[in-house]
């Protein structure tokens, strides 16, 4: 099979858009370069918050009917534990116990929470490389992609990444920030662009989110219900041309119209502030329905491999409605939501993590974030 000059791809319909079924042989008449992730693997504190915050905000609420309202939603989010890089109280109480990180008003400013990202983030993602195991070598390292959306520190976590783990001067470094849950997704595909431009290149792609750091002080339904999603996680990822892995496709990009008020995430004195409407499950339904987004979807065949960011049970609800999906279709998004929660852009890590071990032949990734917009990966296995 002869290899078509990269200046001169064949003239053809969507000639990148991924197409596999169990291997990527057939996939070679467009590029002999199949980027494709060979190992993925996470890492979340060992600090469950998630039951301390529920009654923290129960109790933030005056009306009792308001208070029975949340207990609900509480019961109903899907949730059962979420963690975060916070210490722990003396006693072992949380960061919303006396004595914890949030016990008093006026809450930390933006500030000492930075501090507290500079301190934190980086040991978390390092926690997640280290669980690479041999996939990482420093050695072979020449891209490094960092994506984090809940911090800013100076030098950037790249480089504090980059100078803890020994990259050589050679290693090119991108760091993706404040774009909010679809991050992982811009991440992959930035890696997938640099192995196709370069065939040897290896990529260190690692998200690190310390959602945690942003709670505020609120006495409504809504940014209590916004914040009771929220936990800390990170993950890492090789991405290269070799090796047995996850296949990287073409991307997709979409931004809804009228819908900037939707997702917000705003730098305020006291943290970042999540805005978070309920009307985005809706219109994730909606766009979902008979659009673009289902034609990619059925065009993957049946029982397709989804990896969809667990941004919450309503949001999974509503791709599941709006895409006419079995109930088990999103198992592993559920399972992703249900141990961690929403962890900004490691969420759809963690669940592409579950993914890679099952080898699917193919299938989209999709996550959702501020504009509102939806951006997705098309994936495939991929034989060594």
């Amino acid at each position: 099979m002869g290899t078509v000059p990269r200046n001169r791809p064949p003239k053809r319909a969507n000639p990148n858009k991924l197409d596999l079924t169990a291997n990527c042989a057939h996939y070679m008449h467009v590029s002999d370069i199949m980027p494709r992730i060979t190992a993925i693997a996470t890492a979340a504190p060992d600090h469950d918050i998630h039951q301390p915050f529920i009654g923290w905000a129960r109790e933030q609420v005056a009306a009792t009917r308001d208070q029975r309202l949340f207990e609900r939603m509480a019961a109903r989010s899907g949730i059962d534990h979420r963690w975060s890089v916070l210490p722990q109280t003396q006693d072992g109480g949380s960061p919303v116990s006396p004595g914890g990180y949030y016990d008093s008003l006026p809450l930390p400013s933006t500030a000492a929470r930075m501090e507290s990202y500079t301190d934190h983030a980086p040991a978390l993602a390092i926690q997640a490389i280290s669980r690479l195991g041999a996939a990482h070598d420093p050695a072979q390292i020449t891209h490094l992609v960092v994506a984090s959306c809940t911090g800013f520190v100076a030098p950037g976590i790249d480089q504090i990444l980059a100078r803890h783990l020994g990259l050589g001067a050679h290693v090119e470094r991108v760091l993706i920030g404040f774009m909010g849950c679809y991050a992982a997704v811009t991440a992959l595909r930035t890696a997938r662009h640099i192995v196709r431009s370069d065939p040897g290149a290896v990529v260190l792609v690692v998200t690190v989110e310390l959602s945690t750091l942003h709670l505020q002080a609120a006495t409504r339904l809504e940014p209590l219900l916004a914040m009771l999603h929220f936990g800390d996680g990170a993950a890492a990822a090789i991405v290269c041309a070799s090796g047995a892995g996850l296949g990287l496709g073409q991307g997709l990009s979409l931004a809804l119209p009228d819908t900037q008020s939707l997702i917000r995430w705003d730098i305020g004195d006291q943290g970042f502030i999540m805005h978070l409407s309920g009307e985005v499950p809706a219109r994730i339904e909606a766009v979902l329905k008979g659009g673009a987004l289902d034609v990619e979807v059925r065009a993957l065949g049946a029982n397709p491999s989804l990896a969809i960011h667990a941004g919450g049970r309503t949001i999974l609800d509503a791709v599941e409605a709006g895409l006419g999906l079995a109930p088990e279709a999103l198992a592993a998004s559920r399972q992703t939501l249900r141990d961690y929660g929403n962890m900004s852009s490691s969420t759809l890590m963690f669940t592409l993590a579950q993914t890679l071990s099952a080898k699917p032949a193919k299938g989209l990734a999709l996550a959702f974030g501020p504009g509102l917009a939806v951006e997705g990966l098309h994936y495939g296995w991929c034989d060594a």
